[in-house]
């Protein structure tokens, strides 16, 4: 069962409320693992992990796809958390590294590549969306006009290598994190070179097709 620390929040709740966002931490972090490791598993396997009655997972989420979505968007409102922070920096090189090291050790983008396409986006998540989109200019601007940056990287490119770090996955997560690490630093230093760069860059909206419900 997934071990989830109380938060303040829940500390100041009454009984049944700071147990129902235990609960929901406990489902979330679960849900994670479970379908993670494989996104075919059914909501059941989540109740089990957590440690939870299903009908105490159905009153929080009527449905997988509640569930599915519901971990990506989080996923996306950490990554624009990271990204605020990056913006905070007022060294824009290192600003935009740190974000990605972040980023990477957060594991957002795996919930990209595991779960797109296993749930129907709402209209919801427009806003953060929209927010990221932002960010991602800023960050790349900052990084550029360090001097630093490759000229020809684009936010797509970025992308990629989030996505390819978070490819790399072993049994054991602590050598993953030091490999994913060790990814990141070497990309990096491709990032902070000269020259041109193969083909065009990735278009933005050449990956959106994996979102649409399969």
């Amino acid at each position: 069962m997934p071990k989830v620390s109380e938060t303040p929040v829940q500390r100041g709740l009454p009984g049944r409320k700071a147990q129902a966002a235990r609960n929901d931490e406990l489902i979330l972090a679960a849900a994670r693992e479970v379908f993670l490791a494989d996104p075919k598993a059914p909501i059941s396997a989540v109740a089990e992990r957590a440690g939870v009655g299903i009908s105490a997972l159905y009153r929080r989420y009527p449905g997988k796809e509640d569930l599915l979505r519901t971990l990506c968007y989080d996923g996306l409102r950490r990554y624009n958390t990271e990204a605020e922070a990056a913006l905070e920096d007022s060294d824009g090189w290192r600003g935009f590294v740190g974000f990605l090291e972040r980023v990477v050790d957060a594991d957002v983008h795996s919930l990209t590549t595991h779960l797109a396409g296993t749930f129907t986006p709402d209209d919801s998540i427009l806003p953060d969306i929209q927010r990221a989109g932002a960010l991602n200019s800023e960050i790349l601007r900052r990084a550029h006009e360090s001097g630093r940056l490759r000229p020809a990287a684009t936010v797509a490119d970025v992308g990629l290598i989030l996505e390819s770090c978070a490819a790399i996955t072993l049994p054991d997560p602590e050598r993953t994190a030091q490999l994913r690490r060790r990814v990141l630093a070497l990309l990096v230093d491709g990032l902070a070179t000269t020259g041109d760069l193969p083909g065009p860059p990735p278009a933005p909206d050449e990956f959106a097709h994996r979102w649409q419900r399969r």
